[in-house]
């Protein structure tokens, strides 16, 4: 009975036991989710509490910078400005036409001994020189009845600069000049609509343009012998600062264009102590006279019988008109002296060359004279005598040019003139040998 007892008591006891068990397993997984259940969301009220803070911080910020650019704080800035009363005082200037260093520093009340002592000064160091466009940094102290100067700035070119600081009562003058790298490109392009905008479209800088033109100035005449689809090429020498931008340029080493279905192909060489362009065969490209004196012109009247625009009746016209802007440079087409610069007869302002004893060349109805211009002068070839306009019997801004062979008028767009000067001997060997350093360095940089 009491054995039958104890094994029913023990096998209660296990059933509880399993029971227990089990109990205590499902409470440990109902806490283990409990914990994930809180941990959830304690993350959730965390990430909504730091976006509503960079929410907040975010507001905060731009409505900040609102308030900087807003009226109110502009006005508070020149309140505060206003009031701090500063001595100093700075200035930016751009030079105008005729103007000079002394005429600037007159505008803004500087004393008259310190602008006699910075004259002075400059012109000894051969620094006054400033041009239209110049850009002036001038800082002044507020003093009695007067100003005085405390530095002023100002470029002289490209590459050298003025600096003009107050030591006591005197003044420190400093010519600053760039140190500049030189380095050699190749740029080349094909012709569209006219070799100025397509030069420009690769990155060649203006005045080498205007030389290059120059150069090939007595070989092609640019407003009529370019056609779409010509090319070019040029191979000059720039001058760059430590962050490469180009500060200036220096002399064309090597040009070639493919117009009227040829190539010409011009190489620089020093002959004689003087510099020029000679082809291939070392041939000089410098002739006697260039096919035009004036660049960016239009042909609007050629040589021969035309009716005249102003008499009205048919009639020889003895030279060329170029159609172009009032003021647009004209050039000696060739050396030589001047016989006349002066108005005459129907030309107007009218220059005449005399070159050689052959030609003679004349250039009607200018607006002006070149500087320096006038009778018995020797000029070069390419300087400027003059510039275009509409005086004497004219209808309208252009050149009259006339060339005259032996005292008698010819057609200068058919004048057919002495080829350039050959090298020969030593020169000659000097120059090959120079042409195929050239051709082999133009190998390297296309």
């Amino acid at each position: 009975m009491s054995r039958a007892k104890l094994s029913n008591f023990l096998k209660l006891s296990k059933g509880i036991g399993k029971k227990i068990k089990y109990v205590f397993i499902a409470f440990s997984k109902k806490k283990y989710l409990l914990n994930f259940f809180f941990l959830a969301v304690f993350f959730v009220i965390y990430t909504l509490i730091v976006n509503q803070i960079k929410f907040y911080t975010k507001l905060k910020e731009n409505n900040f910078n609102s308030f900087l650019k807003s009226n109110e704080f502009n006005n508070i800035k020149e309140f505060i400005f206003e009031n701090l009363k500063s001595p100093y005082k700075k200035y930016n200037y751009t030079v105008e036409n005729n103007d000079t260093l002394e005429k600037v520093l007159k505008k803004y009340n500087i004393n008259k001994n310190e602008i006699n002592n910075i004259a002075s000064g400059i012109i000894k160091k051969k620094l006054s020189n400033i041009y239209a466009g110049t850009k002036i940094q001038i800082v002044t102290k507020e003093g009695k009845g007067t100003d005085k100067i405390v530095s002023l700035f100002y470029p002289i070119d490209a590459i050298t600069s003025v600096e003009i600081k107050r030591n006591k009562d005197e003044f420190n003058i400093t010519k600053i000049v760039l140190k500049l790298k030189k380095k050699k490109i190749v740029l080349s392009n094909t012709i569209k609509n006219n070799l100025y905008s397509s030069a420009v479209a690769v990155g060649i800088e203006p005045n080498i343009i205007v030389e290059f033109a120059n150069i090939f100035g007595f070989e092609v005449d640019f407003q009529r012998d370019i056609r779409t689809g010509d090319a070019f090429e040029v191979y000059y020498e720039q001058y760059v600062d430590d962050d490469n931008v180009v500060r200036n340029t220096g002399k064309i080493i090597y040009a070639s264009m493919f117009v009227n279905n040829k190539e010409l192909s011009l190489y620089n060489f020093k002959h004689d102590n003087k510099e020029g362009y000679y082809d291939v065969d070392g041939k000089s490209v410098i002739k006697t006279l260039m096919k035009t004196p004036i660049n960016g012109a239009r042909l609007s009247s050629s040589f021969g019988i035309r009716k005249h625009p102003i008499l009205g009746y048919n009639k020889l016209h003895q030279g060329t008109d170029f159609a172009a802007p009032t003021g647009t440079p004209i050039m000696a087409s060739g050396s030589g002296v001047i016989l006349r610069a002066q108005k005459y007869k129907g030309y107007g302002n009218y220059v005449s060359i005399r070159h050689n004893s052959i030609y003679v060349t004349a250039y009607g109805h200018m607006s002006k004279f070149g500087r320096g211009i006038r009778k018995g002068v020797r000029v070069n070839q390419g300087r400027i005598i003059g510039y275009v306009g509409s005086t004497g019997m004219s209808t309208g801004p252009h050149l009259h040019y006339e060339v005259l062979k032996n005292n008698k008028r010819v057609n200068s767009q058919r004048l057919k003139l002495p080829s350039g000067k050959i090298l020969s001997n030593e020169a000659r060997n000097k120059f090959e040998v120079e042409r195929i350093k050239i051709d082999v360095k133009l190998a390297e940089l296309r």
